[in-house]
């Protein structure tokens, strides 16, 4: 019969004991490491409602110096309620950025000015262009309905942007975005759908993401109406910035108007989970109520992207 050594036995069994802990500590060290490395260089997109951006906002310092500590967050921003007729406000804006934030270099691409009558909008995207590069962009056209001269369901059509990002793990990031008129959100909201299908077959893909101030919530919407909206009940769409989520400034409202929806496999598994959010600058940069609704009376959302480690590894940033 074998015998086995007492003394032996418990030092194998210690080691086994290390052994087990080492691995552990180490698989833990690396998922560590994992979530810190996709924090750090994972892509920040945004959609923020600057409530009617123009020359006055640009001429004020402490709006515009809390606008770049904003922007200067996101790799790629979404700005709505652009009301500046001489493009003088955004360029200001950008170029500041690229004074404020000197680790990138900003661009813009802007919509054509959009409204039914004499008021109008535009949207303008914010980007990196050391880490994006725009691919192709589409504004969607005013549609004539028959029988009336009214034009179609949306007050500001929807203004598409197709951007490669070569640091994420989707190649193709395809941007739809939107701001609703309060008055005919839901109506709007089910038309995203129709836009939706429209660039899946222009421009070959299942992929995209609908953002902006889509007046989401509260008096605007009805749990009726809800059922109706296609982006809603077509469980292929997942919205990103919940119903229970507040994206306004003002202490008395609790609203999600603004979203972030996403639509495809590809990019669903893209995003950092938890990610999606709005942004509380009010209470992030210690301002009152007042200062921060001299900026806007609406929160950016975002959300983070994955990166693409190989990219990053090979250091072609």
């Amino acid at each position: 019969m074998r015998h086995t050594d007492p003394i032996l036995a418990g030092r194998c069994s210690k080691w086994r004991a290390v052994m087990v802990h080492t691995v552990r500590t180490a698989a833990l060290l690396c998922a560590v490491g994992l979530c810190a490395l996709n924090a750090a260089f994972s892509m920040k997109i945004c959609a923020f409602n600057i409530q009617s951006f123009g020359e006055s906002k640009a001429n004020n310092k402490k709006v515009m110096g809390i606008l770049l500590k904003i922007l200067s967050r996101c790799d790629l921003c979404l700005i709505q309620e652009v009301r500046d007729s001489k493009g003088r406000a955004i360029q200001a804006l950008v170029k500041d950025l690229n004074r404020f934030d000197k680790s990138n270099t900003y661009s813009y691409i802007e919509s054509e000015r959009l409204g039914r009558k004499t008021y109008k909008e535009q949207y303008v995207y914010v980007y990196r262009n050391n880490v994006l590069k725009v691919k192709e962009q589409y504004q969607y056209p005013k549609l004539e309905v028959q029988g009336t001269n009214d034009t179609d369901v949306f007050s500001r059509e929807p203004f598409i942007v197709r951007f490669h990002s070569p640091t994420t793990l989707m190649k193709d990031l395809v941007l739809i975005g939107q701001h609703t008129s309060p008055k005919s959100a839901m109506k709007e909201m089910d038309e995203l759908y129709i836009v939706f299908r429209e660039i899946c077959r222009k421009w070959k893909t299942e992929n995209v993401m609908i953002l902006g101030d889509l007046n989401a919530a509260c008096g605007y919407v009805t749990v009726k109406g809800w059922r109706a909206v296609r982006l809603r009940s077509d469980r292929k769409f997942r919205w990103l910035i919940g119903d229970e989520q507040d994206t306004t400034v003002r202490e008395k409202t609790r609203c999600a108007y603004d979203r972030i929806i996403v639509h495809g496999r590809e990019i669903i598994a893209t995003i950092v989970p938890g990610s999606a959010q709005p942004f509380n600058f009010k209470e992030t940069f210690h301002l009152t109520e007042d200062e921060a609704l001299a900026v806007s009376d609406h929160f950016p959302v975002e959300v983070d992207l994955k990166p693409n480690h190989h990219y990053l590894l090979r250091s072609e940033l």
